[in-house]
């Protein structure tokens, strides 16, 4: 069973927007490790690869859990709506709809643009032209291989204060040259990760069991069923296993072996605390060592169960999963790897901290407390560098654009 199944309906219609909020902020936490290794340009070659590997693969498991598999524009803006690389209101993606083949979107607010401006119009530039042009057709392409997302504005803005921030059209032609998948995609089609089933959505409970109704400016989680909610709290779980596994091949193809672990074990010790921080905030959960095991529980980290084997009640008990042959989040801790559960723990309360016994794989994790508060780690305190790290979500109507 989903450990996300012990929250209430309320309380999942607040996590999943964390969640896919969290997902985005992977980058902020290993691309600057990325500019320390490869510079600039080598970062932004590893922020395509990732992409361009995971979102055609989760973008069509979000579609068949949802019900709302197509070839059309409105398909692939659904998508948009329940990806980690567009959380809502801090990607603020507004869209529209002319017909079946022809659409557009804007952006009234774009965090990630919030948090790379300050680094000058280079990084920009590489964000907005070299890494969104193959990366949002790579999305398209899940829906329909001759889907074309091209710009009509994008930063560096001009002027400097210029709104929306970005404006793209989608058209969908036959004459387009057909977009293939990465090699990046088609190597992590045979990971556990893009094949992990899980629990289908039980259409009697009450609330909506799919997104197959007209597209909506945004969406209200509330209306979703339990069960729906759960179902979507495990895709973007897995959405966050599949782009850190693309991460892991991308830097893997550029590093040794030891640099590239240490790479990716920064990128998880950052995530993970800056994860941690916004689902105790967001559930307002208690402090100490209850909330510190609650936060385990529901962290990405650890989830979707069906993905990573471990139970949490006293300590966190890790077994062998699909997530340690896949070399995921999980199997970058243990006994000889602990930062990322302290950087967990002490996002809760930086007294607490972590005993960790066993193997690599099969481990217990006890969460203690000591007599003085760590400091934050360095790899944390960049992620919060991140405007997404504090970013409050409000309340938002949810309107039809397309007809039911």
């Amino acid at each position: 069973m989903s450990r996300y199944a012990s929250l209430s309906r309320a309380e999942l219609a607040v996590l999943v927007p964390e969640l896919l909020l969290i997902g985005q902020l992977i980058d902020r936490s290993g691309m600057a490790w990325c500019i320390s290794a490869y510079g600039r340009e080598g970062m932004q070659q590893v922020a395509i690869e990732e992409w361009m590997a995971a979102s055609p693969i989760y973008t069509r498991r979000m579609q068949r859990a949802l019900g709302y598999e197509g070839d059309d524009v409105v398909t692939i803006f659904k998508g948009l709506q329940l990806d980690i690389g567009a959380p809502p209101q801090f990607m603020d993606f507004r869209y529209t709809v002319h017909d079946p083949w022809h659409g557009e979107f804007h952006l009234d607010h774009c965090g990630a643009l919030m948090d790379v401006e300050p680094m000058g119009p280079d990084f920009v530039r590489g964000m907005c032209h070299d890494i969104e042009d193959p990366t949002f057709d790579a999305t398209a392409v899940a829906t329909n291989p001759h889907a074309q997302v091209r710009p009509v504005h994008r930063p560096p803005r001009t002027p400097a204060d210029r709104a929306p921030h970005c404006r793209w059209t989608v058209t969908i032609d036959s004459a387009h040259p057909p977009v293939s998948e990465s090699e990046g995609c088609v190597a992590l089609q045979r990971s556990r990760a893009a094949a992990v089933e899980l629990a289908p959505i039980d259409r009697s409970e009450k609330g909506l069991a799919d997104y197959a109704g007209p597209l909506l400016s945004d969406l209200d989680f509330a209306a979703f069923s339990h069960s729906a909610l759960v179902r979507i709290a495990d895709e973007v779980c897995l959405q966050m296993h599949l782009l850190d596994l693309g991460f892991r091949r991308a830097i893997g193809t550029r590093s040794t072996l030891d640099e590239a672990r240490t790479i990716a074990l920064r990128q998880l010790v950052g995530i993970a605390g800056v994860a941690a921080e916004r689902i105790h905030r967001a559930l307002d959960l208690p402090s100490g060592m209850d909330g510190a095991l609650r936060v385990l529980s529901l962290h990405p980290l650890l989830n979707p169960a069906t993905y990573v084997h471990a139970s949490v009640s006293d300590a966190v008990v890790v077994r062998p999963s699909p997530a340690h042959e896949d070399g995921a989040w999980v199997a970058r801790c243990g006994p000889h790897s602990v930062a990322p559960l302290q950087a967990v723990v002490r996002a809760v309360d930086p007294c607490l901290d972590v005993e960790v016994s066993g193997s690599d794989a099969a481990w217990t994790a006890t969460v203690v407390r000591r007599d003085d508060p760590a400091p934050v780690a360095d790899e944390v305190a960049v992620t919060r560098i991140s405007t997404g790290a504090t970013f409050t979500f409000e309340p938002r109507r949810s309107l039809p654009i397309t007809p039911v």
